[in-house]
């Protein structure tokens, strides 16, 4: 019901917890991955107010959705975890995933767990476990190939409680995949969230991410 942070033994709401880290020796890497498969047209957003879509292609965006869904549409909106959305990032060949909260059947409408920009496009997406367990082992990969090939000392990992619902069972499977990445070596540590933040792999500012498997690799060379 709600998140709360601890703060020298003092449980806290409304507060942010930082750790710094600094030396020339420090090296920093991240990835953010996802696995879902796309499938479907792109389609233009062209009517949404921050993280409320209206429109598709000028078409209403939940009758578009359902079309899409088949059977699933009827367990609405449970049944969005399953089928999340992918949009193009402006100026970039990257894509964001957009988390489906909930739907508005009186005024057709979806509200995701993120905003999406008016003008950019959109393409639907479906599970695959297989497929979101290797989303997970490719951001290790990525992360650390951003060492130089070096074996992290940290890494933390953030995976959606979203890609948790969906994997049910098999949620062991990613963070055991990111285990035989790094090796024995390697610390292990994090949690899951509504939402990862993390650069797109060709740079830039860090993004607002939903439903992926986010990590962030350290380590400090010898003196």
């Amino acid at each position: 019901q709600e998140t709360v942070v601890i703060d020298r033994g003092v449980v806290r709401q409304h507060s942010v917890v930082a750790v710094g880290f600094y030396g020339d020796s420090l090296r920093v890497s991240q990835a953010s991955e996802g696995g879902w498969d796309p499938f479907g047209p792109d389609r233009l957003v062209t009517k949404a107010e921050g993280n409320i879509l209206y429109a598709l292609d000028e078409n209403n965006a939940l009758d578009l959705y359902k079309t899409y869904l088949g059977p699933y549409a009827a367990d609405l909106p449970a049944s969005a975890l399953l089928f999340p959305l992918s949009i193009s990032v402006p100026g970039t060949s990257q894509c964001l995933v957009r988390t489906i909260l909930g739907v508005d059947e009186t005024n057709g409408t979806m509200t995701f767990a993120g905003d999406l920009p008016q003008g950019c496009y959109a393409k639907f997406m479906r599970a695959n476990l297989d497929r979101l367990v290797d989303g997970a082992i490719e951001a290790a990969q990525v992360s650390k190939r951003g060492l130089q090939g070096s074996t992290p000392e940290l890494a933390l990992l953030v995976s959606c409680v979203g890609r948790k619902l969906v994997l049910n069972q098999r949620v062991e499977d990613e963070v055991e995949g990111v285990r035989d990445v790094f090796g024995s070596d390697t610390a292990l540590t994090g949690f899951y969230s509504y939402g990862e933040i993390a650069a797109l792999a060709d740079g830039g500012p860090p993004e607002l991410h939903n439903q992926t498997m986010t990590i962030t690799t350290i380590r400090e060379d010898p003196q």
